[in-house]
C-alpha cells in the first residue's frame, strides 16, 4: 500500500495536538478498504473527492449502490485480505462495519461522511475535514473502543425508544430533524396519550411499565456547557440509560422544547443511570432508532456491552477527544490553577 503524508491542515493539527491523543501508536496499514456511502451526508463524499482521494493514497474504495448489504462487502473486504476496514458515511452503517470489524479483529477507520457523525465527534476527529480523517491509514494511532448490543446487533452511539424513535421513522426526519420533531411531539404527546409499553427496572429493581423515552447508550453521556452532548469515555465497560415519563395532560411548550432539543434532563420523571446490561420488554414489536435508523426489534430488547471489543484508527493529528472529555480537562486544569496559589501559600508557612 502507498501512503501520501498529511494534508497541510493535518500536519498543522498534528503540531498542536502532540502526544496527548489517547491510543499507541501504530505503523502504516497494509492491505486497506474503505466502503464509502455515496448518498450520505447530501453527497458529502461525492463533493470533497473521497474515492479519487483514497485512490491516490493506495486505499481500495467500495461505493454503495443502492440496495447493498453493507455487512456483506464489509465481511467480504476481510476474506479477501484487508488488513483495516474503515466506512465513510453515517453513524448506522459504521455500527454495521463496526461488528464487522470487531468480529474478525480487523483495526477500523471511521471517515466523517455522514450527516451528524456522532462517533467521529467522540472519537475526536474534526467532522468538516472527511479527506484528512484517511490519514488513520497511514502512520496512526490505535485505541479499543466498547461496542454496544442490542439483541445481537451493534451499535456505536445509542438506541432510543419512545418518543423519539416514532419521529426517527418519519421520511421528512433526516431533511430536517428539529422542525420534524417539533411537528410530530404535539399529536405524540396529545390530550389521551400514552407513556409507550416500554417495561423494565431501575438500578433499585422497582419495575417501570411505561415510559414516553428509553435511551441506552454506548458508554454514558456527559454534559458540555449544561447540555447532555457527548461521551466523556468509550471505554468504561457500562451502558448509559436513560429514562423520562411525562405528567399526564397536553404538554407544555418549555416540554416540547426540550424534547426536541434533546435535553430531556430538563424535565420531572427524568432518570440516568449506568449499567453493564438492561432490559426492556414489551408486548408487541418496539420501534427503535438504533445509530439514527429506524428499525422494529422483537422484545424482550436485551442490551449489553462489548469492552474494548473495537480497535479503531485515528490520525495522529486528531484530539481524540469528545468535546465533554475536553470539557473535563479544561475543568480539571481550572481547578488545579485555582487551587495551586493556596498550595503554595501552606508550604510558605513556617
Amino acid at each position: 500500500m502507498t501512503t501520501v503524508p498529511p494534508s497541510g491542515a493535518g500536519r498543522q493539527a498534528a503540531a498542536r495536538t502532540g502526544p496527548q491523543q489517547p491510543g499507541r501508536p501504530v505503523p502504516p496499514a497494509g492491505d486497506a478498504v474503505l466502503l464509502i456511502n455515496p448518498r450520505s451526508g447530501g453527497g458529502k463524499a461525492e463533493r470533497v473527492g473521497l474515492a479519487r482521494e483514497c485512490t491516490a493514497r493506495g486505499i481500495e474504495p467500495v461505493l454503495l449502490r443502492p440496495g447493498q448489504d453493507v455487512v456483506a462487502l464489509a465481511e467480504a473486504a476481510v476474506a479477501g485480505g484487508a488488513e483495516v476496514i474503515g466506512m465513510a458515511g453515517g453513524d448506522g452503517s459504521l455500527a454495521l462495519v463496526a461488528g464487522v470489524a470487531a468480529r474478525n479483529a480487523v483495526p477500523m477507520v471511521v471517515v466523517p461522511a455522514g450527516t451528524r457523525n456522532h462517533l467521529a465527534m467522540d472519537l475526536g476527529l474534526d467532522r468538516d475535514d472527511v479527506t484528512g480523517a484517511l490519514d488513520a491509514y497511514g502512520a496512526a494511532v490505535e485505541r479499543a473502543v466498547d461496542l454496544g448490543d442490542v439483541n445481537g446487533r451493534a451499535f456505536v452511539n445509542n438506541v432510543s425508544l419512545g418518543l423519539y424513535a416514532q419521529i426517527i421513522r418519519s421520511p421528512a426526519y433526516r431533511d430536517a430533524k428539529v422542525d420534524t420533531t417539533l411537528s410530530a411531539l404535539p399529536g405524540l404527546l396529545g390530550p389521551g396519550s400514552r407513556p409507550f409499553d416500554l417495561r423494565f427496572a431501575d438500578p433499585d429493581g422497582m419495575p417501570h411499565i411505561g415510559a414516553h423515552v428509553v435511551q441506552v447508550s454506548n458508554n454514558r453521556y456527559g454534559r458540555t456547557a449544561g447540555t447532555l452532548t457527548s461521551r466523556p469515555r468509550l471505554d468504561s465497560g457500562r451502558l448509559g440509560v436513560i429514562a423520562l415519563q411525562l405528567p399526564e395532560g397536553p404538554p407544555e411548550p418549555a416540554v416540547l422544547a426540550a424534547i426536541a432539543a434533546g435535553r430531556p434532563e430538563r424535565l420531572r420523571g427524568f432518570a440516568a443511570w449506568e449499567a453493564p446490561a438492561f432490559e426492556v420488554d414489551s408486548n408487541d414489536l418496539v420501534d427503535a432508532g438504533v445509530d439514527g435508523e429506524a428499525l422494529r426489534l422483537a422484545p424482550p430488547l436485551r442490551f449489553t456491552i462489548r469492552p474494548g471489543a473495537l480497535r479503531v484508527r485515528l490520525p495522529r493529528h486528531a484530539s481524540g477527544l469528545s468535546p465533554a472529555a475536553r470539557e473535563q480537562r479544561a475543568r480539571a486544569r481550572l481547578r488545579g490553577l485555582v487551587g495551586s496559589p493556596r498550595r503554595a501559600a501552606v508550604r510558605r508557612r513556617p
